[in-house]
């Protein structure tokens, strides 16, 4: 199978990933809950891993590295603890339901939000995060770039904006995080939040938030942390004060041997190749009669995702071609991103993502432009 479903998750990890959860299982303790050598071994590893992501992520301290089991965790405990009820937000049409639900249920609640529109193109109106503005408005809820095009949003700008008017910035790097540069002090960014099992090379369950110094988030589970435990409330302190129960150490530790992998191969690295295969990918069909890409391909930083139809043919039915017939692992379908797939005309058809990783290779990039020219010439032929 060639797999191009990185997007969702990569599966291809680097072998030190799978050797050391295999030692924390048959090794580790729990976290904060013993004085033993397996309770300490995990807490040292966790540690380790909370470094490495701070400086991975320009997080000013690492006790605000605070560890989840995903990025939708992450974001939940972000938006639901950051703000409320008359508070006004502004996000995008790029969103993915991670962000887009925990929006929704704050607007039920009494909060309201503006989404910031993408053109047919799936390009951001930066113009509308001024005219969206109100007195009122507390916060900008974004991603990095979006988990169906593949395109970046220049956070920079947004940061800048947040900035200057005082708001609360939460991103969701879940598609950008070990392989787009990220400086959360240096953006402005509050909050990043962050999953282990995409472009970060660890296992699934793996996630988490960086948080920059002197923010206040309520605690979205309470429950045992290991210290304070005579006290009727949550610790205050970070990270506890976000990490009720047990840690996944065993998830973690495999996160920790991905982060040496990508410092050992260097970000820079790894996003120059990943961003070739997918643009090698999408110059081979991008002129394919009945092709339609989507997405902003000028862009210098983007994700490695091209997504795309053929003719009027059903996305679901494309993805079940390519894997049966070619052996090629894709993502069909509305990808949790129903306003981008509003915005580019696609919300019946679905689409076709293809995504990869640093183990994705040259050959089976060319494999899939000549899968997809096949499955081309014969729609055209129907």
């Amino acid at each position: 199978m060639i797999y191009l479903d990185n997007a969702a998750t990569t599966r291809t990890k680097p072998p030190a990933v799978a050797q050391a959860v295999m030692e924390a299982l048959s090794s580790y303790g729990n976290c904060g809950r013993g004085g033993h050598e397996g309770a300490l071994s995990a807490a040292r590893t966790i540690y380790e891993t909370r470094e490495k992501i701070a400086i991975l992520l320009g997080c000013p301290r690492v006790d605000h590295v605070c560890f989840t089991q995903n990025s939708t965790q992450a974001l939940n405990i972000a938006i639901s603890g950051l703000l409320g009820p008359g508070d006004h937000i502004l996000s995008t049409d790029l969103e993915h339901n991670s962000v887009l639900r925990p929006l929704y249920r704050l607007r039920e609640q009494g909060a309201a939000v503006d989404f910031v529109p993408a053109d047919k193109r799936g390009r951001l109106d930066y113009g509308a995060f001024e005219r969206l503005l109100r007195p009122e408005t507390r916060a900008v809820v974004c991603t990095h770039a979006s988990n169906l095009t593949g395109d970046a949003v220049d956070i920079a700008r947004v940061g800048r904006f947040a900035k200057k008017h005082g708001l609360l910035f939460i991103l969701d790097a879940s598609q950008t995080a070990g392989v787009l540069p990220i400086d959360m002090t240096a953006l402005g960014v509050d909050t990043v939040c962050f999953t282990g099992h995409k472009s970060l090379l660890g296992p699934q369950g793996t996630g988490g938030l960086c948080l920059r110094e002197g923010l206040e988030i309520r605690p979205f589970a309470v429950g045992g942390t290991g210290v304070q435990s005579y006290s009727e409330s949550q610790p205050a302190e970070y990270p506890t004060r976000l990490e009720a129960g047990t840690l996944n150490g065993h998830g973690l530790a495999g996160l920790n041997a991905a982060l040496d992998f990508l410092n050992e191969a260097g970000l820079e690295a790894v996003c120059a190749r990943e961003d070739a295969l997918a643009r090698r990918f999408y110059e081979g069909v991008r002129d394919l009669p009945g092709v339609t890409v989507y997405g902003d391909f000028t862009a210098p930083l983007r994700a490695p995702i091209v997504t795309l139809n053929i003719g009027d043919w059903d996305s679901a039915e494309v993805s079940d071609e390519l894997a049966e017939r070619f052996q090629i692992a894709t993502r069909p379908g509305a990808h949790c991103a129903p306003r981008l797939h509003r915005a580019l005309g696609t919300e019946d058809q679905g689409a076709v993502r293809f995504s990869w990783s640093c183990s994705s290779t040259e050959e089976e990039t060319d494999a899939a432009v000549e899968a997809v020219r096949i499955l081309a010439r014969e729609a055209a032929e129907a």
